[in-house]
């Protein structure tokens, strides 16, 4: 399985703004740290804007911050709401041509696998991910 580049970076884009609790954070630069496309992440800090996991201020001083303590951002549920998760065809119903899907057992196997991906991803926060904060703010050049 592979996470979509959105979810990477949004996953990425948390983790920048849960190394600077303290100040407001600019698009820019994160994009610089992980030196990555700044108009994708427009678009992937609009979608964690929307889902409420960033609060964004505009002007000559705005910028973005978490709009969560870390302890209360759930790595599943990030990825659930960021991915699509239609592992092969038949999983999206209105997609499917498969022949054999009434049929077919891998359909429910690979749920079974996917179910247990997200499950593992729910035992983590944000903050757990955030414990070695000391080596990796200096990799992403954060003083």
């Amino acid at each position: 399985m592979q996470l979509t580049l959105h979810t990477d970076y949004s996953i990425r884009v948390l983790i920048y703004l849960g190394l600077n609790p303290e100040r407001l954070v600019t698009i820019s630069e994160i994009a610089d740290a992980y030196s990555i496309s700044r108009n994708h992440l427009v678009k992937v800090v609009h979608g964690l804007g929307k889902r409420g996991y960033v609060s964004t201020f505009r002007g000559q001083h705005g910028g973005l911050r978490l709009a969560s303590p870390p302890a209360q951002i759930s790595l599943g549920e990030v990825v659930r709401r960021t991915e699509t998760f239609n592992l092969v065809e038949c999983f999206d119903k209105e997609t499917d041509t498969c022949p054999i899907t009434a049929a077919c057992i891998i359909k429910g196997v690979l749920g079974h696998a996917q179910e247990s991906f997200l499950k593992v991803l729910d035992g983590y926060t944000l903050a757990d991910v955030l414990k070695n904060d000391k080596r990796l703010s200096p990799l992403l050049n954060i003083v």
